[in-house]
């Protein structure tokens, strides 16, 4: 396993729809035990393909509840459906994230509370997840970066503003910006 380097807003991959993986290989297995391995090394709680740089509709996540209940895996190909949103603006306290693509900042963002998630495991099987809170909120985050969409794109405009500047300010908007877990002082 490999700790790969983490694709920065503003690479070209990061803003393209992801293609659906047409078959489990040993080189897709490769892959996602080198996206967990980077997923644990940022920290995050999720890892979507196109930020390691490859096109494909995959994602990780891993998360422990309140109770330290581990909660981890791996879909290859999701669908997603989720509740309509509390209209409303998001609670800063309640409702902020983060993006291993956009490491160091949190940004209030409105999500859906519930969502169902279906795709395939592995080994091909059935995979079929329906959960709410914090685990909701990963499936969509992780999910929205299989078609090319980061958090970031849907913040409102005083926030996005402010992304710009941050952007501009560290380099990043551009492609090929990236950075490696446990090689790059970068606070995620």
């Amino acid at each position: 396993m490999a700790v790969l380097p983490i694709r920065i807003m503003g690479d070209p991959v990061l803003h393209s729809p992801a293609e659906p993986v047409a078959e489990i290989t040993d080189e897709v297995r490769q892959l996602v035990a080198d996206m967990f391995e980077t997923m644990d090394a940022a920290p995050g709680v999720g890892l979507a393909a196109p930020q390691v740089g490859v096109g494909l509709r995959i994602y990780t996540y891993s998360y422990q509840d309140d109770d330290g209940q581990p909660w981890r895996g791996v879909i290859v190909n999701p669908e997603l459906w989720m509740r309509p949103l509390v209209p409303g603006a998001p609670d800063p306290d309640d409702e902020s994230e983060g993006c291993l693509s956009f490491p160091g900042e949190r940004f209030p963002l409105r999500r859906s509370d519930e969502v169902l998630v279906t795709g395939i495991d592995l080994d091909g099987e059935p995979v079929r997840i329906q959960v709410d809170g914090w685990r909701a909120r990963i499936m969509q985050h992780e999910f929205d970066h299989l078609d090319g969409i980061l958090y970031i794109d849907r913040l409102d405009d005083g926030d996005w503003k402010t992304v710009q500047k941050l952007a501009r300010k560290r380099g990043w908007g551009r492609p090929g910006a990236a950075w490696t877990p446990g090689v790059d002082e970068i606070d995620a």
